[in-house]
């Protein structure tokens, strides 16, 4: 499984060659990367990969399950904003319970938030929002011009916001991704499953990122109506997050967190992360995100009903992606 795990994960950094988990019980690589036994345990997991675009999976304690489809960079929308949330909390931490400072919103953002070709969140010019806040705001509903409006105030623009986030990608290993945009709207922004994975597991040990992912709604002042989050996908049991994203260039994606029973009565828990991209690609992004939220259920239900009784055999005592 040790073995597995690293080269999986290795194979699918690499940009070609990945390796995919095959049901049939081995795994199997292309342009000259190695083949590797798969475990019995794994194969059993008879886990639905999506038929198209690119998925990973990992648990933590074990590793990388498995990585299905070629793990090239492709667009990955408002998933971005798992990486604007993290660099923002990296450069100002937020303690448990804790708001942060308070930040004036612009007039840009407050502009922007009447375009009708991207998400926004209506906020005005003036309006004075936490740090938190505006964390929940630019997460649940995908507010792209709060992820901007984030980006200036943590780095003084954009463009200096843009080269943290890929310093923080290049610190994580994330050798297959490129930030071009702090919201993901611009189709140059592209990673892989694996790379977004790695992600993953960094966002939910960030408390603040969190909590904040694992969130229905939220308010926000001036407005009656909360702000939903559109990772629907919170309401199976088990899932406590993370991100959605979906344009017509970039299909439907889905970061996501789960947690099931562990230990020996069941009643610790696992994190297990996973991410699909590219679903219905080239179709319109409400097509694209329907397929990706459908797609992953699949991956969770398999996961919550199977993966349990085999988490014993998969550890092995061995402690990767703590």
């Amino acid at each position: 499984m040790w073995a597995l795990a690293a080269v999986l994960l290795a194979g699918a950094g690499a940009g070609g060659g990945a390796l995919v988990a095959q049901e049939g019980g081995a795994a199997a690589a292309g342009d000259g990367a190695p083949v590797l036994a798969a475990p019995e345990t794994i194969a059993a997991l008879g886990l639905p990969w999506p038929e198209e675009g690119q998925s990973a999976v990992a648990v933590a304690k074990v590793g990388v399950l498995g990585v299905k489809g070629a793990q090239q960079p492709v667009p990955i929308a408002s998933v971005t904003k798992v990486m604007t949330a993290y660099v923002v909390l990296r450069d100002h931490p937020l303690k448990d319970g804790e708001d942060g400072p308070v930040i004036t919103v612009d007039a840009q953002a407050a502009a922007e938030a009447g375009s009708v070709d991207e998400s926004t969140a209506p906020v005005t010019a003036g309006q004075r929002l936490t740090q938190r806040k505006l964390l929940e705001v630019m997460l649940l509903p995908s507010a792209n011009n709060v992820a901007r409006l984030l980006a200036r105030w943590d780095a003084g623009s954009e463009e200096a916001f843009v080269t943290r986030m890929n310093e923080e990608a290049a610190r994580l290993g994330m050798t297959g991704t490129t930030y071009t945009g702090a919201s993901g709207l611009e189709a140059s922004t592209v990673s892989t499953a694996a790379d977004q994975l790695k992600l993953a597991r960094e966002a939910m040990n960030e408390p603040a990122l969190r909590d904040t992912v694992a969130l229905r709604d939220t308010a926000l002042p001036g407005r009656s109506a909360p702000l939903r989050n559109t990772n629907t996908l919170l309401g199976l049991p088990g899932v406590v997050g993370l991100k959605t994203g979906s344009t017509t260039s970039a299909g439907g994606n889905l970061m996501w967190a789960l947690e099931v029973p562990d230990g020996k009565d069941g009643s610790g828990r696992r994190l297990v992360y996973g991410v699909v991209l590219g679903q219905r690609a080239g179709t319109s992004p409400a097509d694209g995100l329907r397929a990706a939220l459908e797609r992953s259920g699949r991956l969770v239900d398999a996961l919550r009903q199977k993966l349990p009784g085999v988490l014993p055999a998969l550890d092995g005592g061995r402690q990767e992606w703590s």
